[in-house]
């Protein structure tokens, strides 16, 4: 069963068993009105029968008159008596013994008594005369009452299926109405595949438990594509780097085994692929380095920072290992934080970048300088160095691409990369501008807090 069937079920079963309950209350409340009001009734019927049969010889006729017409209208099924001390039924025409000793003694005990014989209801009253003590007993039949408590009970059934009939309905219509943000939730998710993991489900306005879904399940999908992504791009750069080498070894194992060679050939061939092994050995080590770089990034935790103090202590990194850095940093007595970043990956991608100014100029002065822009910061890191080729602009920020051979340096070509993907994670933007041989330019804005 669908989740907007049971709810519509477990809501009309709720309602119509409340409206059950209160028709229920109103159908033994009305019920016992009447009840009540039919005794009083009889209640009166006795008091009239007293007032005519027993003090009749104490008022004038005229009054017995007025009694009659305001009084005596004959009730269904109507028995009235009067006993006597002796238990004898007196004063009207038909003296059969009509109820038992037994139940006039109860009257005289009681003074007052009501009860309901079979279809009929029984009032009894003790009445003390001059002509001595007397008890009247009347009986009749409600029959009016009945029928319009059949009628109002055949109301109430045919309400009671009307409304529940329109409750369900109801019911259906606003359960549909509540699970719409669910069935679309469902339908967008349908469209995710690995293909575009990027694909993020719409969030509402309203802050409901529909809406904490959604951003859980989005909160799940970036981990999930940046998992996804780990995976390809350790799987592009293994294939792409490690295709070289092994082509090599495998060439160089062929040749030695294509003929009969001296020791010296074949301490050659081995040596090279030595050399070979060595190499993809670092290239298996810097893989392995990058994919848990990318893992640190992707569960980074950010907070608010002032990019301004964190420049001067970078600054102060670099003039405690004697290395000249000219900084110009904005003097601001702004208290509250600039940023939201990681101040420690914010911190290494910085210091790589101005790692690779000193790397490149040979230790040169480099420049650092922070500027406050209408809505972002603005980090220039500039040097004198050899500065880089115009095509390779396009390549310094991939994983593994180094210009450090030509200046006889060692270097992986993670430096940039790595501070590349820093900035990125940061909302950043990391552009450079190059001349050969008279320096180059990086300049990183950070967006404001």
């Amino acid at each position: 069963m669908k989740i907007k069937d049971r709810i519509a079920l477990f809501f009309t079963l709720i309602s119509t068993t409340m409206l059950l309950m209160v028709l229920c209350v109103v159908y033994f409340t009305f019920m016992k009105f009447l009840e009540a009001d039919f005794f009083e009734r009889l209640t009166d019927r006795t008091m009239v029968t007293a007032t005519l049969y027993l003090e009749a010889d104490e008022i004038s006729r005229d009054d017995l008159d007025v009694v009659r017409q305001k009084y005596l209208q004959k009730l269904n099924g109507e028995v009235i008596r009067i006993y006597d001390e002796k238990d004898r039924a007196t004063f009207i025409g038909d003296s059969t013994q009509y109820w038992t000793k037994s139940i006039i003694d109860k009257v005289r005990q009681k003074k007052h008594l009501k009860y309901d014989d079979g279809e009929k209801q029984v009032v009894g009253i003790y009445y003390k005369d001059n002509q001595g003590d007397f008890v009247i007993l009347a009986a009749a039949a409600d029959f009016g009452s009945h029928k319009r408590l059949g009628k109002l009970l055949k109301i109430m059934l045919f309400s009671f299926l009307i409304i529940s009939v329109i409750i369900l309905l109801l019911s259906r219509w606003v359960a549909e109405k509540m699970l719409q943000p669910l069935h679309r939730f469902a339908q967008e998710v349908k469209q995710i595949g690995f293909q575009n993991m990027a694909f993020r489900v719409k969030e509402q306005s309203k802050k409901d438990e529909i809406n904490l879904i959604t951003q859980s399940f989005n909160h799940l999908m970036e981990e999930l594509e940046q998992a996804f992504i780990l995976q390809k791009t350790f799987v592009a750069n293994a294939s792409h780097e490690l295709r070289t080498p092994v082509t090599r070894m495998m060439m160089t194992a062929e040749l030695a085994l294509s003929k009969e060679r001296n020791p010296q050939d074949y301490k050659l061939a081995i040596q090279s692929l030595l050399e070979d092994s060595e190499k993809m050995n670092e290239i298996i080590s810097a893989l392995l380095a990058l994919a848990k770089v990318d893992l640190t990034l992707t569960n980074a935790h950010f907070s608010p920072l002032r990019l301004d103090q964190l420049m001067e202590k970078i600054a102060t990194g670099w003039h405690y290992k004697k290395l000249p850095l000219k900084t110009d940093f904005p003097k601001t007595t702004i208290k509250q934080p600039e940023v939201l970043a990681n101040a420690v990956l914010l911190q290494i991608a910085l210091d790589n970048l101005l790692a690779n100014a000193f790397k490149f100029s040979n230790n040169q002065e480099v420049g650092c300088t922070l500027e406050v822009l209408k809505e972002n910061y603005l980090i220039t890191i500039k040097d004198t160095g050899v500065g880089i080729h115009e095509a390779d602009l396009t390549e310094v920020f991939k994983p593994f691409f180094t210009q450090s051979n030509q200046i006889g340096e060692a270097g992986e070509g993670m430096g940039l990369y790595l501070a590349q993907k820093i900035i990125s994670l940061h909302h950043g933007i990391i552009n450079v501008a190059s001349v050969k041989n008279q320096g180059t330019v990086f300049t990183v804005r950070l967006p404001k807090l």
